[in-house]
């Protein structure tokens, strides 16, 4: 099938569009949140208010969404560009849980009552949602998960915990993966449930990653009820529930228009003269990295747009989504270990441990280096989190290879 990589005029008018909404209402508050943001997702204050003003001024909260649940109804084509036109404007990101993972697994999987109930609040930030899939012993091995859901009248009785739950010190919702049944494979007993965080029973601890961040969590359950009609698909066929949200975690597209700002920023940050008293941007070895990142990112836009056009047909992003997953985050590892050396000793200060969470605390060097060090330790969890590295290898070999 021949490819066409050409955005037709309505589409570059749209982007038009998206580029004006963006200089009226994305101010400057808002971006320096971005940019100094370390983390995986935003801020909840800052992510909840960007949703707030795409909601309320253009219906953009959910672009993903179609009209007849309350989103733009727009096509793989215009996503793209929105999502390109944000990261190139320095948006921050709304947060993906509930709005682009489980929310298509509520259109496909989820009853009337379910959709009518959560969907709109999904759209007006009443609700925020956290992941409950990974535990301690189960994390890429998602189908060991040892979190027991048992029937008790019209309820089942929930025990066990949940580790690396990002948010779950915001969230008053989780979507949630319990094995309701030994019998058989493993993958054939796990159940899909969605849980009010505030049943008696459930608990929050932090935990604080190398980057210094609260970002993730560990959840317990502790004999928590939860209303069988909370359940998203028939009983002990949550895998296959799970598996179809995990496509759109990991596949949400746009990656490159992101990593194409940090590669922007990666030159600048080049050019400054550094803690040691000089720049990399005139360093042969230095350069030729770069270079070889930009290619990279590049390739990876040709994919990104090559499932566009899938996509636009009308195919999920299926196992692509595993294959950019990978790919994306090599590249963002590479990114920020070379923003890292360009900016040397003054990374040191900016240790997000070394400056005790003081927020406060003043920039020491350019504005710009104030980021660097936080998000390169940040992304060393990438390659794990959202299905390691080595996981989507073997989804590849399997689903793409035939191996």
């Amino acid at each position: 099938m021949a490819l066409n990589l050409r955005f037709s005029p309505e589409d570059e008018a749209f982007r038009e569009e998206v580029k004006h909404f963006l200089e009226q209402h994305l101010d400057a508050d808002l971006r320096e949140a971005a940019r100094r943001q370390t983390t995986v997702f935003a801020d909840k204050d800052v992510a909840m208010r960007w949703q707030l003003i795409l909601h309320r001024e253009k219906g953009w909260a959910a672009p993903s969404w179609p009209e007849a649940y309350g989103g733009p109804g727009w096509s793989p084509i215009q996503r793209y560009i929105f999502n390109e036109e944000c990261a190139k404007a320095g948006a921050p990101g709304v947060i993906p849980l509930g709005l682009r993972m489980l929310a298509p697994v509520l259109f496909k999987y989820g009853t009337p009552e379910q959709q009518s109930y959560y969907l709109p609040r999904m759209l007006n930030g009443d609700h925020y949602w956290c992941q409950g899939y990974s535990e301690p012993g189960s994390g890429s091995d998602l189908s060991s998960l040892k979190t027991t859901a048992v029937k008790d009248g019209e309820d089942y009785v929930v025990n066990g915990s949940k580790i690396w739950t990002t948010h779950a010190h915001f969230a008053d919702h989780i979507f949630c993966l319990v094995r309701t049944s030994t019998e058989g494979k493993p993958q054939a007993g796990i159940s899909f449930l969605l849980i009010e965080m505030n049943t008696p029973g459930i608990s929050v601890e932090p935990i604080i990653t190398l980057a210094g961040d609260h970002e993730v969590n560990q959840v317990f359950f502790d004999n928590v009820s939860v209303p069988q009609r909370n359940r998203v698909g028939p009983e002990s066929e949550g895998w296959t529930v799970a598996k179809y949200l995990l496509e759109f975690e990991r596949g949400g597209g746009g990656a490159a228009a992101r990593l194409k700002v940090a590669l922007d920023e990666l030159k600048a940050l080049a050019r400054k003269v550094g803690a040691q008293g000089e720049s990399l941007s005139g360093e042969p070895a230095f350069s030729g990295r770069i270079v070889e990142l930009e290619i990279g990112i590049h390739a990876l836009e040709f994919d990104e747009l090559r499932t566009l056009c899938r996509m636009a047909d009308g195919d999920s992003p299926g196992p692509e989504s595993s294959l950019a997953k990978n790919t994306a985050v090599e590249l963002e590892q590479v990114l920020n270990t070379l923003k890292l050396e360009a900016i040397g000793w003054y990374g040191l200060p900016h240790h997000n441990l070394m400056r005790l969470q003081d927020n406060n605390a003043p920039t020491v060097g350019p504005a710009e280096f104030e980021a660097v060090n936080g998000c390169y330790l940040n992304s060393r969890a990438a390659s794990i989190f959202g299905g390691s590295r080595e996981v989507q290898k073997n989804i590849i070999a399997k689903t793409v290879l035939g191996l």
